[in-house]
């Protein structure tokens, strides 16, 4: 054993910067394996082979020779015995390392995926519910904080966000399906939050309290609320007081992504050239973002998809 640790010494730590460079890489490879197996039952049958482990050790010391040939010829069928053991273990560690190695990850940043998952289970949830009728109001958080809000009225839930969830959640009789759920990021922050309810006179007939409270709440930040007619079925998306109404899901998802995905910062532009170009000036018919919207002009219905919407 005194032996061995000498030669590792004299054969590693004392040669050239890529033995450094080797040292460092086992070291790392040791320790993500000690991570990958964290919390899984196989940390106790590494126990239980580091405990075997040093008793062949003992037996090597003490000269135990049969005790050492058993463990020996243990070892042999162990290695196949190993790989059946850690098979789940290692399929993860195999996929971790082609996520890392993935080509995809090259072209598409992280937040870009992140707001397409929020998209496509937002659209999907909506597309279920509005098949079995069931009202829903769902608040998408974007740079205004809602937290004091959610926290006023709402039950905190703090779960991912799944398309299967949210359609739990508005399921009626359930004790949360007449309030709002808030989303923030990828998680379901709160759910059977109350929301104010907008002022502007609206078509009773046609829109109830969920639109009236999405428009409301939209009015007062820049939030995305998605609402589901519980008596048509209709899937609503209202942006700073104004509703796009009977949406897709596909319809639904591409305008949630494009409003939600990150955008490339601005180049910035000279002082003199924003002058010479009247850049300081509104175009004519071209409102702020904080004027307020035409009562008339909150209802908007998109063209439907499909060749006679290219007509």
């Amino acid at each position: 054993m005194i032996d061995a640790i000498r030669e590792f010494f004299d054969t590693y730590l004392r040669g050239s910067w890529t033995s450094i460079l080797d040292i460092g890489l086992v070291a790392f490879v040791i320790y993500w394996l000690f991570i990958l197996i964290r919390g899984t039952r196989a940390v106790r049958i590494v126990i239980g082979l580091s405990i075997l482990y040093l008793v062949y050790l003992a037996a090597i010391l003490i000269k135990l020779d049969l005790l050492r040939s058993l463990l020996e010829t243990a070892a042999v069928v162990g290695l196949f015995a190993v790989v059946v053991v850690f098979q789940p273990e290692l399929r993860r560690g195999l996929e971790q390392i082609g996520r890392i190695g993935s080509v995809n990850r090259f072209f598409v940043s992280t937040e870009v995926a992140g707001a397409e998952r929020v998209a496509r289970e937002i659209s999907r949830a909506a597309r279920i519910l509005a098949g079995s009728r069931h009202g829903a109001l769902i608040v998408l958080e974007r740079e205004t904080g809602l937290e004091d809000l959610a926290a006023e009225s709402g039950v905190p839930v703090h779960a991912d966000l799944r398309a299967e969830l949210l359609v739990t959640i508005f399921y009626r009789g359930t004790a949360l399906h007449d309030g709002a759920v808030v989303i923030s990021g990828e998680k379901i922050t709160s759910a059977g939050v109350l929301l104010p309810l907008s002022q502007i006179a609206l078509d009773s007939e046609r829109y109830g309290t969920r639109h009236r409270a999405a428009i409301g709440i939209s009015e007062q930040t820049d939030a995305l609320v998605v609402v589901v007619s519980e008596e048509t079925g209709s899937i609503s998306l209202v942006v700073r007081g104004r509703i796009e109404r009977n949406l897709t899901e596909e319809q639904l998802r591409r305008r949630i992504f494009n409003l939600i995905r990150p955008q490339a910062p601005r180049r910035a532009v000279p002082f003199l050239r924003r002058s010479l170009e009247g850049r300081w000036q509104v175009a004519p018919g071209q409102q702020q973002h904080d004027d307020p919207i035409d009562p008339d002009a909150r209802i908007v219905t998109p063209a439907p998809d499909g060749p006679a919407a290219r007509r």
